[in-house]
């Protein structure tokens, strides 16, 4: 069983522009609004992949209804603790004359001790030693950045493999409890350890620091320019795909629910990385946070080139 964990969930509204100007009144060409959070996102690209999932975190309000009812209405399992306030909105902007994608995120309720002991018990409860757990996503501010640390410690108890997919000084704590699978993109890795990553070689020398913690596998998104997958036996460089992008929100999302589905089901790791990068890369080619259609994963998992070196 994977469980998809959403400690900030969010209502992602997205507005297409057709030209945004800064200090003007801009007018929408369409919006849609989705269940979203990181969490939450690969949840919906494991349904469509064909896989299963609990999604489980904190959800409060009117906002946090929405979330529940998409949720159901899509067949996705989902077992939430019920939190005062109200779940966040973020805002994505895409402007379609020039290409930029902007968010806007609100910060989400505070959440209690009460409420995080519950949201622990109902991961723990989920899990068993053939799970994989995904902690993605940033954390409501009062929490401790020691939050995924703590689950990731207890996850391991339990022989689960634990997925990580944070930034910042949350990511800095999260790995040394060890997760099974780390995946960062460039940028949170050059902020993970401090540096700028030049070339090829800087990135994948900086991304093998983590298997001091014990992490078994690192996949490193590099936007437009591919990926690199990392275990400590052998290295592979992925060639970038060209498609037509509407929205680069989720696309780290759909590759983490295909790498969660991929451990879940034992598959080889030539086909994990097939499968992973064919859905990040299909997941730019929807609007908003929706999950990427079967049918386009499958074909461009067919077109992904990769070398080992």
């Amino acid at each position: 069983m994977i469980v998809t964990v959403t400690l900030n969930p969010a209502l992602d509204k997205t507005m297409e522009i057709d030209d945004f100007n800064l200090e003007k009144i801009n007018r929408e060409k369409r919006s849609r609004v989705d269940a979203g959070g990181k969490g939450i996102n690969v949840s919906k690209v494991i349904k469509s992949l064909g896989g299963e999932s609990l999604a489980t975190g904190f959800i409060a309000g009117n906002a946090g209804n929405f979330i529940k009812q998409q949720l159901d209405s899509f067949g996705i399992q989902n077992n939430f603790v019920i939190t005062q306030g109200e779940t966040r909105t973020n805002l994505k902007v895409v402007d379609l004359k020039n290409k930029t994608y902007t968010d806007i995120n609100e910060n989400g309720p505070f959440i209690s001790e009460e409420e995080l002991f519950n949201a622990e018990k109902k991961v723990q409860d989920s899990i068993n030693e053939e799970s994989v757990l995904v902690l993605s996503g940033s954390i409501p501010k009062n929490l401790s950045n020691k939050v995924y640390f703590n689950m990731i410690t207890k996850a391991k108890e339990k022989g689960a493999k634990v997925i990580i997919d944070a930034d910042g000084d949350l990511l800095k704590e999260s790995i040394k409890a060890g997760p099974y699978l780390v995946k960062p993109n460039i940028d949170e890795l050059e902020r993970l350890y401090g540096v700028k990553l030049n070339t090829t070689d800087e990135v994948i020398e900086c991304a093998k620091k983590l298997f001091d913690f014990g992490v078994e596998l690192v996949v490193v998104s590099l936007g437009g320019d591919g990926s690199i997958f990392i275990t400590r036996e052998k290295t592979l460089i992925v060639e970038p795909i060209k498609v037509d992008v509407k929205s680069t929100v989720g696309a780290g999302d759909s590759m983490v629910a295909a790498l969660a589905l991929s451990l879940d089901k034992n598959y080889p790791f030539d086909e994990v990385v097939r499968l992973s990068v064919a859905a990040g890369t299909a997941a730019v080619m929807m609007e908003g946070t929706q999950a990427p259609e079967y049918e386009d994963i499958i074909r461009i998992s067919k077109e992904v080139e990769y070398k080992y070196i």
